[in-house]
């Protein structure tokens, strides 16, 4: 077989691959194709979309892949439940080559975080602040220790978003908790020598923490958007000091 044919060819079982691809997510987003239920069998799938059955395990394998759906040997294949794990991986590596990765990440984490507490404040259980409340704790544990402090801040604010008994941003926000572990843990060892880094960490966690005991949407939130201002002011800060430093061992 030529190139040239082999080319062709594989220039038709993509346009088919899309077209299966296309029709399977149509069915999950429209609520056609629900977690348990069994996709059509591959022959039916070929009939119907007018594609060869290579093409439809090739779309299935990558489905399997993503833990979209289960395929088994005689049995078909099944929609799964969304492994959030899975997500969180596949999103990490798609974003690993971005120069601005983190940045832009933290600026999703605001949103959700920020949406999360108002609803935290409202739907939070008393063992979601008691979990909360041990995860400040670890923060004042762990001040002299950057790199497990970092785990410590990242665990209180994932537990403001557990809180708010949302899937969807607990989904959106364990997507991107790689990320935003780095981040913690990055910031704090930057940070950690800035003046007034015990009272951030330590004082303003717990003034967060007592808007969400006192039920205060509006004040969580804007003690939230304060604490995001504030520790971009402390990098600023530390940006600042290692040029300074940088500066002196030069002269």
């Amino acid at each position: 077989m030529s190139e040239d044919i082999s080319i062709a060819q594989q220039e038709g079982t993509r346009s088919g691959y899309e077209r299966v691809l296309a029709f399977i997510r149509e069915q999950l987003l429209s609520g056609k194709l629900k977690i348990g239920d069994r996709l059509l069998a591959e022959r039916e799938l070929a009939v119907r979309l007018e594609v060869s059955r290579p093409v439809i395990r090739e779309v299935l394998r990558a489905l399997a892949a993503m833990g979209v759906i289960d395929t088994r040997h005689g049995h078909g294949s099944v929609v799964c439940e969304p492994d959030v794990a899975e997500m969180g991986d596949l999103f990490t590596l798609m974003l690993a080559q971005r120069a601005d990765a983190i940045d832009d990440v933290m600026q999703a984490r605001i949103a959700i975080e920020r949406q999360a507490i108002r609803l935290a404040a409202q739907r939070a259980t008393n063992a979601d602040i008691a979990r909360l409340d041990e995860a400040w704790r670890h923060i004042k544990e762990t001040m002299s220790d950057p790199v497990r402090g970092g785990d410590a801040d990242f665990e209180f604010h994932r537990q403001v978003v557990e809180a708010a008994h949302s899937p969807t941003l607990t989904t959106l926000y364990a997507a991107i908790s790689s990320l935003l572990r780095r981040s913690h843990a990055e910031r704090r060892v930057r940070i950690s020598e800035v003046d007034g880094i015990d009272a951030y960490l330590v004082d303003h966690h717990r003034l967060i923490l007592e808007a969400l005991i006192e039920r205060l949407p509006d004040e969580a939130d804007a003690l939230l958007a304060q604490h995001f201002e504030i520790g971009t002011d402390f990098q600023r800060r530390a940006a600042v000091a290692e040029l300074r430093v940088g500066g002196n061992r030069r002269d």
